[in-house]
């Protein structure tokens, strides 16, 4: 499989990665491996931004509806079905596209990261969960940046769960997160491909995503998902959920939920800034404001060449 290419779309929120890659999946017979970390879960479409219908007839998707809200999928179960979609891709003489903005996904196959050995610890958690009630989720936060600075500054401070998992793996291991074990390098090259808009652009775009999800029954689906899920599911504490959880709740009005969405995925935004950079060597950067189809055609080709 060592002349295999693996061809990889990342970029942030709402800079048009799913149309993007299912417009050069269509021109060069490909089919897409998501790598992203909330549209693993069934019913929960709008709050996702997942490719519809009409999209996933075009080309083929996986990893997609994995799992249910309520049910666990762990970064080396991701890791390990993602590299089995790509093998069975290649297999049947078909181009792979890896695509998403989670970083933490994409290095896992990109970069055959070795996943932290360390089950989950129910007392432990349960112990930081009532730290993080009782002193704030900045407490744990802060903590983490004193024991694993490397895995903070890639940790949104208000994503207690990843907090959680990463302090869990440094108090039982004695390890730091950050540190993932030594990279068994996949079986295949890998090319790149980054997705960029000027920021200005790129918050438009997620306003009117935002405004367009609100318009397709957003509020409707997480009240749908609300009967159904708790609201302490690490599914339920994604963007849009969190903040229409809120509302459902009478904790606020609609629109300051909707404002709360747009200011939020606006710093998960700089938050994948830490993931996807422009001084990193291994990603072509393409800026969207070009002609898409002739000039991402031209940079795979040069990446593809340059990677022989």
């Amino acid at each position: 499989m060592k002349n295999e290419t693996l061809i990889v779309v990342v970029g942030p929120t709402a800079v048009g990665k799913t149309e993007v890659s299912i417009r050069l999946a269509e021109q060069i017979g490909g089919e897409i491996v998501s790598a992203d970390s909330r549209q693993i879960y069934r019913h929960m479409d709008i709050g996702t931004a997942k490719p519809g219908a009409e999209q996933r007839a075009r080309v083929a998707h996986h990893l997609i509806d994995v799992v249910d809200p309520d049910k666990a999928f762990s970064l080396a179960q991701y890791q390990s079905a993602a590299s089995a979609a790509i093998d069975d891709i290649f297999a049947r003489g078909k181009q792979p596209l890896l695509v998403g903005g989670s970083g933490l996904y994409v290095r896992a196959v990109t970069e055959g990261l070795r996943i932290p050995e360390v089950p989950p610890q129910p007392e432990l958690r349960a112990e930081l969960e009532a730290r993080a009630a009782r002193e704030g989720e900045l407490a744990l936060y802060a903590e983490l940046q004193q024991v694993d600075p490397a895995a903070a500054a890639r940790i949104d401070p208000r994503n207690v769960r990843r907090t959680i998992r990463a302090l869990e793996v440094h108090r039982v291991s004695g390890g730091r997160f950050s540190d993932l074990g030594r990279s068994q390098p996949p079986p295949y090259r890998v090319v790149t491909i980054g997705l960029t808009r000027p920021r200005p652009d790129l918050y438009a775009r997620i306003d009117a995503r935002i405004d367009a999800m609100i318009a397709a029954g957003l509020v409707e689906e997480t009240r749908w998902l609300a009967e159904r899920y708790d609201w302490s599911l690490p599914s339920m504490s994604g963007l849009g959920y969190r903040q229409v959880g809120g509302f459902i709740r009478g904790e606020c009005r609609l629109d300051e939920a909707i404002a709360a969405i747009k200011r939020d995925t606006r710093r998960f935004v700089r938050h994948q800034a830490n993931w996807f950079r422009p001084s990193d060597a291994r990603i072509a950067w393409f800026d969207m404001r070009f002609d898409i189809d002739k000039d991402l055609l031209t940079i795979l080709q040069r990446e593809s060449d340059t990677v022989q």
